[in-house]
């Protein structure tokens, strides 16, 4: 097989097949029959960011914006990964913000590309940069701001079995990292930062 050529779903069914069977299961009872089918299905819908460009996503934008130049910002967007340590749930939510600069882009666009980056085996660290580099790319506004929060089940139910944590990760460009009033005010709107504190 080539480096990057994609096995057949019937090879995938028997890669599910055989772990069934390390894991000390009968494929071959009754409970189990369509779960290779199920599972590769489910596969289809867990990592279906790897048939999408995220950047492709964010071609189409708004220059008719009656000079608006204030921070746009979509908070606690859902999304639902997997570690590629352990291929285990990652649930959480983005916020992501951005400062125009004479373009704005639809606001589900922003929910597509967390989602699309959400849809690959992830580290939360590489998922924020991803995000935030794709809207810096496509917008080239005067900055950027990802935050993410979330819940890494290969830490909860399983390993140190830690459960009620969450990791947070933020991404910073251009002006909401250089200037400390519009990072504390995109910190504020998504309700990271208490300015009575």
């Amino acid at each position: 097989m080539l480096k990057n050529e994609k096995p057949s779903r019937s090879e995938a069914e028997n890669a599910v097949r055989t772990l069934l069977k390390w894991a000390g299961e009968n494929p071959e009872r009754e409970g189990l029959l369509d779960t290779p089918s199920r599972v590769v299905k489910s596969y289809e819908e867990f990592y279906r960011g790897y048939d999408e460009d995220p950047h492709e996503m964010m071609k189409r934008v708004f220059h008719d914006v009656e000079g608006y130049d204030e921070m746009v910002v979509l908070r606690d967007i859902p999304f639902e990964s997997h570690c590629e340590h352990h291929m285990a749930p990652i649930i959480g939510v983005a916020h992501v913000g951005y400062l125009p600069n004479k373009k704005v882009v639809g606001i589900s666009k922003l929910a597509r590309v967390v989602e699309s980056y959400a849809k690959r085996l992830q580290v939360q660290e590489k998922m924020t940069a991803q995000i935030a580099d794709c809207i810096q790319e496509a917008l080239d506004p005067l900055g950027a701001g990802v935050i993410i929060q979330a819940t890494h089940e290969c830490m909860t139910t399983r390993g140190v079995h830690t459960k009620g944590t969450s990791m947070v990760t933020s991404r910073l460009t251009g002006l909401f990292r250089k200037d400390e009033k519009t990072r504390r005010e995109f910190l504020t709107i998504v309700g990271t930062f208490d300015p009575h504190r």
